[in-house]
Protein backbone atom coordinates (compact mmCIF):
# COMPACT_ATOMS: atom_id res chain seq x y z
CA UNK A 1 0.00 0.00 0.00
CA UNK A 2 1.06 3.55 -0.95
CA UNK A 3 1.04 6.02 1.64
CA UNK A 4 -2.87 7.44 1.61
CA UNK A 5 -4.22 10.52 0.63
CA UNK A 6 -5.97 12.58 2.67
CA UNK A 7 -8.93 15.32 1.99
CA UNK A 8 -9.42 17.25 5.42
CA UNK A 9 -12.65 19.56 3.79
CA UNK A 10 -14.30 19.84 0.10
CA UNK A 11 -11.70 22.51 -0.11
CA UNK A 12 -9.15 20.06 -0.04
CA UNK A 13 -10.16 17.60 -3.10
CA UNK A 14 -8.79 19.30 -6.04
CA UNK A 15 -5.17 19.08 -4.21
CA UNK A 16 -6.08 15.74 -2.80
CA UNK A 17 -6.81 13.88 -6.54
CA UNK A 18 -3.33 15.93 -8.09
CA UNK A 19 -1.40 14.13 -5.01
CA UNK A 20 -3.29 11.11 -5.72
CA UNK A 21 -2.52 10.68 -9.52
CA UNK A 22 0.73 11.59 -9.25
CA UNK A 23 0.86 8.48 -6.81
CA UNK A 24 -1.10 6.39 -9.23
CA UNK A 25 1.54 6.92 -11.81
CA UNK A 26 0.96 4.99 -14.87
CA UNK A 27 -2.01 3.68 -13.56
CA UNK A 28 -5.12 3.49 -16.50
CA UNK A 29 -7.63 2.17 -14.42
CA UNK A 30 -8.64 3.10 -11.22
CA UNK A 31 -11.05 1.17 -9.01
CA UNK A 32 -12.33 3.14 -6.57
CA UNK A 33 -14.50 1.55 -3.74
CA UNK A 34 -16.46 3.49 -0.73
CA UNK A 35 -19.55 3.27 0.57
CA UNK A 36 -22.52 5.27 -0.69
CA UNK A 37 -22.69 9.07 -0.01
CA UNK A 38 -18.42 8.94 0.44
CA UNK A 39 -17.61 11.39 -2.26
CA UNK A 40 -16.71 8.66 -5.17
CA UNK A 41 -18.00 10.72 -7.73
CA UNK A 42 -16.28 14.03 -6.19
CA UNK A 43 -13.26 12.79 -6.34
CA UNK A 44 -13.60 11.65 -9.83
CA UNK A 45 -15.02 15.06 -10.93
CA UNK A 46 -12.05 16.55 -8.99
CA UNK A 47 -9.14 13.66 -11.28
CA UNK A 48 -10.99 14.58 -14.08
CA UNK A 49 -10.01 18.24 -13.65
CA UNK A 50 -6.50 17.78 -12.86
CA UNK A 51 -6.27 15.54 -16.13
CA UNK A 52 -7.45 18.61 -17.82
CA UNK A 53 -11.11 17.64 -18.45
CA UNK A 54 -13.30 21.02 -19.02
CA UNK A 55 -16.49 19.41 -19.26
CA UNK A 56 -18.82 19.08 -16.46
CA UNK A 57 -18.41 15.54 -14.64
CA UNK A 58 -21.58 13.99 -13.21
CA UNK A 59 -22.22 10.80 -11.85
CA UNK A 60 -22.98 7.96 -14.48
CA UNK A 61 -25.27 5.93 -11.99
CA UNK A 62 -27.90 6.00 -14.59
CA UNK A 63 -26.08 6.06 -17.65
CA UNK A 64 -23.42 3.48 -16.55
CA UNK A 65 -20.61 4.96 -18.33
CA UNK A 66 -19.74 8.89 -19.17
CA UNK A 67 -16.73 9.94 -21.61
CA UNK A 68 -15.23 13.20 -21.25
CA UNK A 69 -12.23 14.96 -23.13
CA UNK A 70 -8.99 16.42 -21.89
CA UNK A 71 -7.65 19.44 -23.40
CA UNK A 72 -5.77 17.47 -25.45
CA UNK A 73 -8.46 15.16 -26.76
CA UNK A 74 -7.76 12.24 -24.54
CA UNK A 75 -10.76 10.27 -23.29
CA UNK A 76 -11.38 9.65 -19.89
CA UNK A 77 -13.91 7.26 -19.00
CA UNK A 78 -16.13 7.21 -15.63
CA UNK A 79 -17.96 4.16 -14.89
CA UNK A 80 -20.53 3.72 -12.00
CA UNK A 81 -21.47 -0.34 -11.42
CA UNK A 82 -23.94 0.84 -8.42
CA UNK A 83 -26.66 -0.19 -10.70
CA UNK A 84 -25.12 -3.48 -11.98
CA UNK A 85 -26.63 -6.78 -10.66
CA UNK A 86 -24.91 -9.28 -12.92
CA UNK A 87 -21.44 -9.50 -14.10
CA UNK A 88 -23.04 -10.71 -17.70
CA UNK A 89 -24.57 -7.06 -17.81
CA UNK A 90 -20.78 -5.50 -18.44
CA UNK A 91 -20.50 -7.24 -21.67
CA UNK A 92 -23.77 -5.76 -22.34
CA UNK A 93 -22.18 -2.22 -21.45
CA UNK A 94 -18.87 -2.68 -23.17
CA UNK A 95 -16.93 -2.92 -20.45
CA UNK A 96 -13.94 -4.31 -21.59
CA UNK A 97 -13.85 -1.76 -24.67
CA UNK A 98 -13.44 0.83 -22.03
CA UNK A 99 -11.06 -1.17 -18.91
CA UNK A 100 -8.75 -2.27 -21.95
CA UNK A 101 -8.21 0.96 -24.24
CA UNK A 102 -5.23 2.14 -22.49
CA UNK A 103 -6.95 5.61 -21.62
CA UNK A 104 -8.08 6.70 -18.30
CA UNK A 105 -10.84 4.80 -16.56
CA UNK A 106 -12.58 5.36 -13.40
CA UNK A 107 -14.59 2.70 -11.93
CA UNK A 108 -17.46 3.52 -9.28
CA UNK A 109 -18.46 0.41 -7.07
CA UNK A 110 -15.55 -2.04 -8.90
CA UNK A 111 -16.53 -4.74 -6.42
CA UNK A 112 -19.56 -5.19 -8.54
CA UNK A 113 -17.40 -6.24 -11.88
CA UNK A 114 -15.50 -9.13 -8.96
CA UNK A 115 -12.88 -11.14 -11.27
CA UNK A 116 -13.65 -8.53 -14.35
CA UNK A 117 -11.52 -5.75 -12.96
CA UNK A 118 -8.30 -5.68 -14.71
CA UNK A 119 -5.75 -7.25 -13.20
CA UNK A 120 -3.34 -4.24 -12.78
CA UNK A 121 -6.23 -1.46 -12.19
CA UNK A 122 -5.10 0.37 -8.88
CA UNK A 123 -7.93 -0.42 -6.46
CA UNK A 124 -8.32 1.87 -4.66
CA UNK A 125 -10.69 2.98 -1.21
CA UNK A 126 -12.04 6.36 0.14
CA UNK A 127 -12.68 6.07 4.00
CA UNK A 128 -15.20 8.61 6.09
CA UNK A 129 -13.85 9.87 9.27
CA UNK A 130 -16.37 10.45 11.88
CA UNK A 131 -15.05 14.24 11.51
CA UNK A 132 -16.32 14.38 7.91
CA UNK A 133 -12.47 14.12 6.06
CA UNK A 134 -12.12 11.52 4.07
CA UNK A 135 -8.86 9.31 3.41
CA UNK A 136 -8.40 7.34 -0.37
CA UNK A 137 -6.19 4.44 1.23
CA UNK A 138 -4.42 2.46 -2.32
Amino acid sequence: MKRPVHIGSPEGVDGAAAEFLAAAGEARVIALSGELGAGKTTFIRAMCRALGVEQTVTSPTFALVNEYFTRDGEPVYHIDLYRIEDTEELFDLGYEEYVYSGFRCFIEWPEKAGPLIPEDALRAEMIVHPDGSREIRF
